[in-house]
């Protein structure tokens, strides 16, 4: 199974949480909302063979967090995951939407300076400044729409720019999941929960909700869930193989 979007850092016990992972055999990219978070957040992957960390700027925390640009620069090396970071156009985030656009743009700026990072990428409320972000910096790397509900037809400009998807089980239940999915291309897209939050309420990591995500996917592809699982797995190992070209500085996460 893959996970490819989970706060595993705000799980009431993360070290607990992440054997629960490797038990499970879920494959999951751990992302980070401040880079002071990432150094103790790797730890806990570390060793572990399926738990990648991702280096991240949430942008609902900009406001707060925006002089933290610098360490995610000096911390950027360490990781070929970059996560969670974007734009959030939503009530609460609009007043600082020009701070939060200044921010994504550093951040990209940054991954581009390195050669190129993969990254999973919040755009509520948002779509369309966060894909004209992308378009502007192509050499950031691999972009992930995390959990995206933005408009279709921004959905077809991001697939032009090679962007993938990862997608969640209230996402593939909502009522316009069958015409976002349709337009998706199969090779790029993987599964996620977003845990802890939104439908993973509870204190363990929640295996079913990952297993109930691809049988919802195969049932919008129209195929059996285990060759779903099959095309999600070769999915994965595109994915990894491309990573596996970004230049690191100091250890793997």
């Amino acid at each position: 199974m893959i996970d490819f979007h989970c706060h595993l850092d705000l799980f009431p016990s993360p070290e607990r949480t992440a054997e629960d992972i490797e038990r499970a055999g879920t494959y999951l990219l751990s992302v980070t909302n401040t880079p002071k978070a990432f150094p103790k957040t790797a730890q806990i992957a570390k060793g572990r063979k399926r738990i990648r960390t991702a280096l991240g700027l949430h942008p609902q925390l900009v406001k707060e967090r925006h002089a933290e640009v610098a360490l995610f620069r000096r911390l950027l090396g360490e990781t070929r995951y970059v996560g969670e970071v974007g734009i959030d156009g939503g009530d609460d985030c609009a007043p600082f939407l020009d701070l939060q656009k200044d921010v994504f743009d550093a951040l990209l700026d940054a991954c581009s300076a390195v050669g190129g990072r993969v990254l999973s990428i919040h755009s509520r409320h948002a779509s369309g400044e966060v894909i004209e972000a992308l378009i502007k910096h192509r050499a950031a790397g691999v972009p992930i729409l995390h959990w995206y509900s933005g408009s279709l037809s921004y959905v077809d400009k991001a697939v032009e720019i090679g962007t993938w998807f990862s997608v969640g089980l209230p996402m593939l239940r909502s009522r316009r999941a069958a015409s976002l999915i349709k337009r998706l291309p199969r090779d790029r897209v993987l599964t996620e929960t977003d845990a802890p939050f939104v439908s993973t309420p509870g204190t363990n990591y929640p295996v079913a909700a990952v297993s109930e995500t691809e049988i919802e996917l195969a049932r919008h592809w129209d195929c059996d869930v285990i060759d779903a699982r099959r095309q999600l797995h070769a999915n994965l190992s595109v994915l990894v193989e491309k990573a596996s070209h970004f230049p690191m500085v100091g250890r793997a996460s």
